[in-house]
């Protein structure tokens, strides 16, 4: 393993990465558990498989952390509780969790990029998954019809 990469920092962004996705865990089964109302099925069933989903990056992430001789923090990331269970506020809030992790593996792919090929490429798949996501929850916070991006603005 080529190590002239910054392997404090390197560990310091996967322990966060393991915290965001295990927050993800609880995040995803807390939303999938206040689904009320005629879409209540699909609804919690993506919600449902965003939880697992979480959880199999933060395997991933687990991994790495003692491959690089590591042990992996029994922290969890912020788990903040708004009472807000409307489906456009749960799909909200998660949208902002998905930019966080998003914005965690692109930090990571900045300190390994062209230094640990098989960390590097590890975060490229991760961006790419969560990018997808944002593109996800995106479409699902769009007015019917509406092909624009989702946006605050429109919805004050």
């Amino acid at each position: 393993m080529n190590e002239d990469f910054d392997r404090p920092a390197v560990l310091n962004c996967l322990n966060k990465i393991l915290e965001m996705e295990l927050a993800g865990v609880v995040r995803y089964t807390h939303y999938a558990f206040m689904i009320y109302g005629y879409n209540r099925i699909p609804i919690v069933s993506w919600l449902q498989a965003q939880a697992d989903e979480s959880l199999m990056h933060a395997r991933e992430a687990g991994e790495m952390i003692t491959h690089l001789g590591e042990h992996p923090p029994l922290t969890i990331g912020p788990l903040l509780e708004t009472h807000q269970h409307d489906v456009g506020n749960i799909l909200r809030e998660s949208l902002e969790h998905e930019r966080e992790a998003l914005a965690h593996y692109k930090t990571l792919l900045s300190l390994v990029e062209g230094k640990f090929v098989m960390m590097e490429e590890y975060a490229r798949r991760l961006i790419a998954a969560e990018e997808m996501h944002q593109g996800e929850v995106d479409k699902m916070l769009r007015r019917p019809g509406d092909v624009a991006a989702f946006s605050e603005a429109k919805t004050v």
